[in-house]
């Protein structure tokens, strides 16, 4: 099975493998990740991790947990710009610095592996973590407490001082919804790189994991349009624009269109 396969085989297992399909959209990038090697490194660091593990019961455990992972140097990645190293997964666990996405996935494996319980949260801007029946989210990137007034700052922080905190910002991410997230991110990360071909990849993956959107569409357009494919290009401007339902964005996709029609194809 080619990596990609391999991925979303993790993901279909029950539960899902949602730590391994990460490792397979590594070695989708670099042919030289070998996922089942790197999911036996990671003992080395369970170790590590729970030798330093306070006593108390499990529902108590995860923010221990992501302290003692700060401890051992994990941490966010706060160069700029960010590169795709930052998401991809095999890079993390060696620089052991990684978007919050990616510090999360490494989080909940360990706490799988230790019987923590311990979900993701698809926040945006800065994903989080959980645990079930608790008043607060915890910060990946060293463990501390979120509370609402948190949360909302948090917001504000991403999306603007006019965002307001809603339920659908607090909402439990699935294995599925996290690798759907970290193709976006992946995707984001080699364009801004101006690595076409694999932000293609991550593009390609982020159509077939969930409901394609119109914003997703788009993204891919803009790839076959920077790698000069106008039939592909195309293709997605057509999706994007059923997907539409913005009259004005409609005059803007549909104009694109005609612009395309009389592009010479050059593929």
């Amino acid at each position: 099975m080619s990596p990609r396969e391999h991925c979303f085989a993790c993901l279909d297992r029950e539960p899902p493998a949602c730590f391994e399909a990460a490792l397979w959209v590594a070695a989708e990038h670099d042919p030289t990740v070998q996922p089942a090697e790197v999911m036996q490194e990671l003992n080395s660091l369970l170790v590590q991790v729970r030798a330093g593990l306070p006593d108390l019961p499990s529902q108590e455990m995860a923010q221990p947990l992501l302290r003692r992972l700060n401890e051992l140097d994990f941490h966010e990645d706060e160069e700029s710009p960010l590169r795709p190293h930052v998401a991809l997964l095999h890079k993390v666990l060696q620089r052991r610095r990684g978007q919050p996405l990616s510090l999360s996935l490494i989080a909940l494996e360990l706490a799988r592996r230790l019987e923590i319980p311990l979900q993701g949260v698809n926040f945006p801007g800065h994903f989080l973590l959980r645990v079930p029946g608790a008043d607060h989210l915890l910060d990946p990137c060293g463990g501390r407490r979120l509370y609402t007034r948190d949360c909302r700052e948090l917001l504000q922080r991403y999306q603007g001082k006019g965002s307001v905190l809603d339920a659908t910002h607090l909402t439990t991410c699935d294995a599925r919804g996290m690798l759907l997230r970290l193709s976006r991110n992946l995707r984001q990360l080699h364009l801004l790189d101006d690595d076409y071909l694999p932000a293609l990849k991550d593009a390609e993956r982020v159509l077939q994991l969930g409901a394609p959107t119109m914003a997703d569409h788009l993204a891919r357009a803009e790839l076959y349009q920077r790698l000069e494919c106008p039939h592909a290009e195309r293709f997605d401007l057509e999706r994007a624009l059923l997907l539409c339902d913005d009259p004005a964005q409609r005059l803007l996709l549909g104009e694109r269109l005609r612009q395309l029609s009389s592009t010479c194809a050059l593929h």
